[in-house]
Parts: structure tokens; sequence; C-alpha cells
């Protein structure tokens, strides 16, 4: 019933008269459809009378002409209303199936960084396609076919009472009544064998994804079999539960069928004593035989209906469960926008008081940590794996809000900002740049979409990689592939600077940018970096302490702390922390050569 109540207002939209009248439309269609469809009987009756021996050739000829005329209008009045019912309802449906799927994809993208590191991509892409698909069920099945059958059903059950007797109604309402009653109980089991079904089919997709998307792990460590064999048994978990859904499903039918055949033959037997007695006449007695057959019609086809409606409603579940979970991070109230652009003010100042912070309130990875970087100012932050380096990019970036302390921009906490305008602001280089399965122009300007091609190969000419690009037979039109796999490491790296250059944030963050390069490589992408650096301020957090020894301050963390801050050659005659780390990576090179 909840997941009913929150597809109302998408159905009834606030400020939408035009919404409004096609929902009242497709109701009085729906109405008068069904009053047409009850009528039917009724006039067929009445031919089979005119019809009958005992009346007058004249009669047999004149009467049922007019008779036949109108029972062929009232048969196109149902079906022609059930014609613009759909037609009216069409856009209100679609429409609402959009914004739903609009509004959870959307909501996705505001929940923060730690709901999708705990989530996996391939479960959360099928809740959506199912869920979306649950909405269309639902709206279709439930408002055309579940409600214009109980209309009907009250329609019949009151016309053989008025026609008849009692009895005529009871026995149809009681037919009817157990009829649903039983589907409904018996369909209760297979919703839950539906869910069962729902949870290892997204086991079973997300596992074939997740090593889909780590094909070459795949193939270095030779394990293909084993992802087969993963694969398989998530499969045969769904296969057993699948052949459990059908048999429920069997057992089912077979159940419905006794209850039809049942009340169909004591009604028909009630009906024929009657024309024995003299007190029912032939056209009457195909008049009981017409709206019964015609009344089971659709109830045979609302099991299947009510199945569909509440696997639509579990597969809907599941979705606006999504929808119900609270974005972690959020603009205060009356936050305000930051400059983003570079071009539009000068390049912002940047500090971090007191900070504290832990993914988990008993794991803290930060730990007082405070630094300041003037406008223009470079700072590099070095540190063991696991000091915390990458946790300040995330807090700027506020991927999560810290714990304690607070972090500045231009003299205002950031939690004061619009994420938008703080995020705008901040252009990030990651150490693994995640290229888009499109082609290199998309790529580029996904720093700026709507960016002219001018401006691209700008920015793709400032990153050093406009002469790789015009070298391609295809040019900017050249597909990267899945994650940009079909480039080099350092030309991945490029598209990123690119990309960076492109948006003209005012702040930087180089997040290990080079780590995974060779050394040439490297020296061609640090040139680069320095390209995009000049006249912004820089935040680089680095493995290979080479890389900034032309840093303003290093920044050195140890266990979520700040040990060391200083320049390169202060920091080595300090002879402390960065001190050993420099001496033990100057001996790695030679090792390594």
């Amino acid at each position: 019933m909840r997941t009913i109540v929150s597809l109302l207002p998408y159905l009834w939209p606030a400020r939408e008269p035009g919404a409004r009248l096609r929902v009242v439309l497709a109701g009085l269609c729906l109405l008068a459809a069904k009053v047409a469809v009850v009528y039917v009987p009724v006039l067929y009756s009445h031919i089979v009378d005119a019809l009958a021996p005992k009346a007058g050739r004249g009669a047999a000829i004149a009467v049922p002409l007019a008779l036949i005329l109108g029972y062929g209008l009232v048969r196109l009045a149902s079906g022609g209303f059930g014609e613009l019912r759909d037609a009216a309802f069409a856009s209100v449906q679609q429409r609402a199936v959009r914004r739903v799927a609009l509004q959870t994809f959307a909501h996705l993208h505001r929940l923060s960084l730690r709901f999708h590191l705990d989530r996996q991509t391939g479960g959360l892409s099928r809740v959506i396609e199912r869920g979306t698909n649950g909405i269309q069920a639902v709206l279709r099945l439930g408002m055309f076919n579940i409600l214009p059958t109980l209309i009907e059903v009250l329609l019949v059950t009151a016309i053989l009472w008025r026609l008849f007797d009692w009895r005529f109604a009871l026995v149809t309402a009681l037919a009817v009544g157990g009829y649903m009653g039983f589907t409904f109980s018996f369909t209760g089991r297979r919703v839950r064998l539906r869910r069962q079904m729902n949870e290892i089919d997204n086991e079973a997709q997300t596992r074939a994804l997740d090593s889909l998307l780590n094909y070459e792990t795949v193939k270095y460590f030779n394990n293909e079999a084993h992802e087969a064999q993963r694969f398989d048994h998530a499969l045969a978990r769904y296969e057993r539960a699948a052949v459990r859904a059908q048999v429920a499903l069997n057992m089912l039918n077979l159940g419905q069928s006794a209850i039809v055949a049942t009340g169909l033959a004591v009604v028909m037997l009630m009906a024929a004593r009657g024309i024995v007695a003299g007190r029912l006449t032939i056209g009457q007695f195909v008049l009981v035989n017409t709206y019964l057959f015609q009344l089971y019609q659709p109830l045979n086809f609302l099991g299947y209906v009510y199945r569909e409606i509440r696997q639509g409603l579990v597969d809907m579940e599941q979705m606006f469960r999504l929808l119900a979970i609270p974005a972690e991070v959020l603009d205060r109230p009356g936050a305000i926008a930051l400059p983003a652009h570079l071009a539009d003010s000068p390049a912002g100042a940047l500090a971090f008081e007191a900070v504290d912070f832990g993914y988990q309130p008993d794991r803290t990875i930060l730990r007082g940590v405070s630094f300041a970087v003037p406008p223009g100012g470079t700072l590099a932050i070095v540190g063991p794996t696991g000091a915390g380096k990458s946790t300040i990019a995330r807090l700027l970036f506020r991927f999560y809000d810290p714990t304690a302390g607070r972090v500045v921009i231009d003299g205002q906490d950031i939690r004061d900002l619009t994420q938008d305008s703080l995020r705008a602001a901040i252009g990030v280089v990651p150490q693994d740049a995640v290229l888009f399965s499109d082609s290199l122009r998309y790529n580029i300007a996904y720093g700026r979409p709507g960016a002219t091609q001018e401006a691209i190969e700008h920015a793709a000419r400032l990153a050093q990689i406009d002469a790789f690009i015009q070298r391609l037979p295809q040019g900017y039109d050249t597909l990267v592939g899945e994650r940009g796999l079909k480039l080099s490491g350092g030309e991945r790296q490029r598209v990123a600077i690119a990309r960076t250059l492109l948006k003209d944030p005012r702040i930087l963050i180089l997040d290990e940018a080079t780590s995974a390069l060779d050394t040439r490589t490297e020296q061609d992408i640090q040139a680069a970096l320095r390209t995009a650096a000049r006249h912004r301020t820089t935040l680089v957090i680095a493995h290979r302490l080479s890389t900034v020894i032309d840093a303003d301050r290093i920044l050195v963390l140890d266990h979520g702390q700040v040990v060391e801050c200083g320049p390169h050659a202060e920091l080595l005659r300090r002879g402390g922390l960065y001190a050993r780390m420099w001496m033990a990576q100057a001996e790695e090179v030679p090792a390594a050569e």
C-alpha cells in the first residue's frame, strides 16, 4: 500500500491541470466502457427471445433488426471507450515512469560515496530497470484491468439480482469471492518466491558484470573457469527458485479452474430449472450464460493481472526503498555559491582546521589535521600507505563531512557552500583516469558539456595530447572503449588533464596522478600537470616524492596526523619521516634499474 501511495503524486501531479484532466477523462471512459460491456448480453437476450419460434414473422424481422443494430453499436462503444481510455492515460503513465526513473537516477548521484562503496553497480541497475517496468505493469494492469473487472462484477451481480432473484446474485458473488480469495492467498506464496528470485538474479547479474568489468584481471590469473563456476552457481540457485515458482503457478491455475467450473455449473443448473418451470425464457437462459462467460473471462485474466501487479509492486518496492535512503551530505538552508572558474575569479584560499574524520565510528582516519594553502599556492601531501592522504581530497570535495573541525575555502566553511558550486570550483586528476565508453571529444568535453570544438582542442593542446589525437584516423571521434581501456595509461591521464583544464577550476587536486606511469611518461605528464596547475591553488597527493620537490610546502602524514610540514630541502635537513622516505625511494630507483 505504501508503494501505491508513493506513486500517487506522479499520477496526480500538482500544478499540472492537463495531466489531472487526462486522468479524469480516462476514468470516465473506463466507466462508460464497462456500462456498455454489461449491457451487451441484455440486448443479446432480447434478440434471442425475438427470434424464438413463438414470435410472429413480422416481429421477427423488424424488432431484431433494431436490436441487432443496437447490439453492434453498444459493442463498438465498449471497445471505443476502452481505446479512448488508453489514449487519454498513455501520456500520464509514460510521464510518471519517466519522472520516477529520473528521480531515482538523480537521487543515486546525490547519495554519499559511502553508499556507493557499499553497493554494487550491477544490482542497482537491475533495481532501476525492474522498478520502471513494475510501474508500467501496475499502472496498465491495475488501472485498466483490476478496477474495470471489479466494476463489472458489481454491475453483473446487481443485474442478476434485478432480473432473476437473489440466489443467482449470491452464487455469482460466492464464486467470484472464492476465486479472488484463493488467488490472493496463493499468490502471496508466489510473491515470496519472486522476492527470492530477484535477490538471486541480482547476485548473478552483479557477479557477471563485476567479472566482465575486470576482464583483464580474470585473464591475468587464468580464472575463466572459476568465474564461470561462480556465475553458474548463482544461476543454479535461480533455476531452483524458478521451478518452485512455476509449480506454484500451475497449482494456482488448477484451483482457479475448479472454482470457475463449479460456479458456472451451479448457476446454469438453476437457470435450466427455471426454464423447465416456465419462469425463465430461452433468452434469459442465454443471458445468464453470456454474463457468466463474460464475467469469468476477465476473472481468468485477473489471476494473471494480480500476479503481475504483485510482482510489479515487489520490483517497485526496491526502487522506492532506494529513494527513501537519505543523502548523507546536504546543502544547508541559505547555502551560498562559490565562484567556480578561474576565468571568473582568482584562485581560492584553502584551509583545514583541526579536522577529525573516520569512515566508521570506531575507525578514525584523520586526527586534528590543520594546514593552509594561499591562493595560487601548491601544497603536496605525502605519507605512508593508509596515512589518510586521499581522505583529505574526499573531504575537500565534500564526499563526506568531517566529524570535527572544518574545511574552509575563501574563508567560508564548505558546509555553508552549495555542493554544485563547490565541486564546480575543484578539478581532480585522479590516479586511475576512468573514461566513458564514448569518443575522445565527449570525454574531454565532459569537463564542460557544451564546449566548442575550439575550446576542446585548446585544452587538448595544453594537456599535450592534441598531436596524438590528430594522428588517429578518426581524430576526436575515436572511441576509447569501456573505461578508456583502448588507450594507454599515459593517454588516459592526458585526457583527464584536458577535461580538467576545460573545466577551468580555481582549485586543483592531483591525486596520485602519475604513480601508475613509467618514468618517461611521468615526466611528460608532469609537464602537462604544471600547465594545469598554473595560477590555481593546487593540492598534490603523491607517493613518489620526486614529483613534489617543487611544491611550496610538503605536508607529511602518518597515521592520520601531520608529523612534518615544510619545503623539500628543509624536510630533508630535519632528518625525520620525510627524509627516511626520500632515502628509501632513492634506494629503490637504482635497484629497479
